[in-house]
């Protein structure tokens, strides 16, 4: 089968999409599919083409599992509405007028969101070349900006809603990373029979139990510290400023140290509260390539898995949470909803109310008091996510669903 992948985000990105959609390209690609990833420039999250692609409109790369077409993209950092929104709007363009002799011929498009604009040029495209579309929610786009007051204009939020239920109607299937988004869509009139999840998960031969690696322990003057992680966007859905509070309230604790790392929107504001605060407890880092993770995920003792408290956000699953089960790592999880009850069937980790900076500090306390209760969480952790989520079988199960 000849499969088309279109996304806004791909490696050498780093982040939740960019893991899920290159590791089920390389699987499908093993399994003997033809794959192609219709995708911009890399840029995410802060708006600057990375340097290996500068002073490029078009390229095409080649591996020994898939092709990569790159096209054309207004850059822009993520935060802003209205500039984010142009840099999809300038590939959901690119793609169509570059990339559409890529996508002829296909058996099938994927088109990935966040945003539904890549998804509106699977939809042309499928119209172009009697291809249909696979419409992959990861987010519940636009009602994400409404439930976070970033979108008030209620006429707005009406016409895109109206797209969002086309683009899911026309969809030959619609695949969602979590059960509740599939509800979410079903309740909405949506066919029952076309929508169906393929969660997130992980690749077992990247992320695996290893020894911490002391080089980075040192680089970071992290020695004899219980490292508190957290990796990933730094963005208004986190709160992270729970976070620094929680540094602040265990600032007595002069062994308890916590490691930023990542970029976003409210990166800015919450290194200036640190400073404000006056923490010496905290270290912030930038993004780091891909094949550093691991090393992150490595040298800590407990990692944060934080979310804002808000009811969409019970529809969430944070990937990352995977990673660091399949590193042997406990987790400290502010979240509810769907997340929560994985985690707390896993017998993996601490599950605490969101945005609580007492739970979050009691839970951190007592990981830091307690080897047995680290080891138990681990191990618990580490088996789990290897039965349920591991992405090979994953990749072969969404294969198995699509119905051709």
């Amino acid at each position: 089968m000849k499969i088309t992948i279109i996304t806004h985000y791909f490696p050498p990105e780093v982040g939740a999409p960019q893991a899920r959609l290159s590791e089920m390209a390389l699987e499908w690609s093993k399994l003997g599919h033809d794959v192609t990833i219709l995708t911009c420039f890399p840029n995410h999250p802060n708006g600057v083409i990375h340097k290996d692609y500068r002073g490029k409109r078009f390229l095409i790369e080649k591996n020994d599992h898939y092709k990569v077409v790159r096209t054309w993209v207004y850059a822009t950092p993520n935060k802003g509405f209205i500039k984010k929104i142009l840099g999809h709007l300038s590939f959901m363009f690119s793609c169509v007028l570059q990339g559409r002799k890529h996508v002829k011929g296909s058996d099938i498009i994927i088109a990935s969101s966040p945003t539904f604009f890549c998804v509106i040029s699977a939809y042309f495209l499928s119209k172009c070349y009697k291809i249909p579309y696979i419409f992959e929610v990861r987010d519940l786009w636009p009602a994400i900006f409404k439930d976070l007051g970033i979108l008030k204009n209620n006429f707005i939020l009406s016409i895109l809603e109206t797209i969002e239920l086309f683009l899911y109607k026309n969809a030959k299937y619609v695949v969602t990373v979590t059960d509740r988004f599939t509800k979410n869509i079903c309740e909405r009139g949506i066919e029952k029979d076309k929508v169906f999840t393929i969660t997130n998960g992980v690749d077992l031969n990247r992320f695996f139990p290893i020894e911490k690696n002391q080089d980075l322990i040192k680089e970071l003057k992290l020695s004899n510290k219980f490292i508190v992680l957290y990796i990933g966007a730094h963005g208004v859905s986190q709160g992270l400023n729970t976070i620094i509070d929680a540094a602040h309230f265990l600032s007595g604790y002069p062994d308890i140290h916590f490691l930023f790392v990542g970029e976003g929107a409210d990166k800015e504001s919450i290194i200036n509260k640190s400073k404000e605060l006056n923490l010496h407890n905290t270290t912030f880092l930038g993004n780091q390539p891909k094949e550093k993770v691991a090393s992150f995920y490595s040298i800590m003792d407990v990692g944060l898995i934080p979310l804002k408290n808000i009811s969409l956000f019970e529809t969430f699953i944070p990937s990352k949470m995977f990673e660091m089960l399949a590193m042997k790592k406990p987790i400290i999880a502010s979240v509810l909803g769907e997340s929560k009850d994985i985690l707390t069937k896993s017998k993996a980790a601490i599950t605490c109310f969101p945005e609580n900076v007492s739970e979050i500090s009691e839970a951190i306390i007592n990981l830091y008091n307690n080897k047995n209760l680290q080891k138990e969480l681990s191990d618990s952790g580490f088996l789990f996510v290897s039965e349920n989520y591991n992405r090979k079988i994953l990749a072969q199960n969404y294969l198995n669903k699509i119905k051709l």
